[in-house]
């Protein structure tokens, strides 16, 4: 069994809905999500002009291998009526999978672990909560580590939503 690590979020219509119909579907269409962290809410990052994100970080089980699982998430996407304009723009649902096993991945369409995740506190705040001791296989470092050097000041706090 194969251990992959992402963050879900969103910003427009109902997020808490949308972070629970994600799961669902992960779950369906992905593996067992075997851990969860709680739901952050977060400045937008990149394009500050829009609502703020709900974003919740997820450890799930998969039998997929990389290339796979993004093609899966990336049809969830797509079937939550993600529709792809602006480049970090406002979204309905985004699924994005920060790492995969021990693995280091270059391609054209996935890049393992995700490059700018050690940039964002968004990432790093939900993700430490879930594997603080997760060592990074390029950086050498712990989540914890990172977000304690991420240079990233937006605001994210811990939301208390309970379904």
């Amino acid at each position: 069994m194969n251990i992959a690590y992402l963050l879900i979020g969103g910003n427009l219509g109902n997020r808490f809905a949308n972070l629970q119909k994600a799961i669902q579907l992960i779950e369906q269409n992905c593996g067992q999500v075997v851990q969860s962290s709680a739901i952050y809410e977060t400045e937008a990052w990149g394009i500050t002009d829009q609502p703020a994100f709900y974003n919740q970080a997820l450890k799930i089980e998969t039998t997929f291998l990389p290339e796979e699982l993004m093609k899966q998430l990336l049809f969830i996407e797509q079937e939550m009526g993600r529709i792809r304009t602006i480049k970090l723009g406002p979204r309905i649902i985004d699924l994005d999978m920060l790492f995969y096993n021990n693995i280091v991945l270059n391609k054209e369409d996935l890049i393992l672990p995700h490059p700018a995740l050690t940039e964002r506190r968004f990432v790093l705040l939900p993700l430490s909560e879930i594997a603080p001791n997760l060592i990074h296989p390029v950086f050498q470092k712990t989540i914890e580590v990172l977000l304690k050097e991420c240079p990233d000041l937006l605001d994210v706090q811990k939301l208390s939503i309970e379904g």
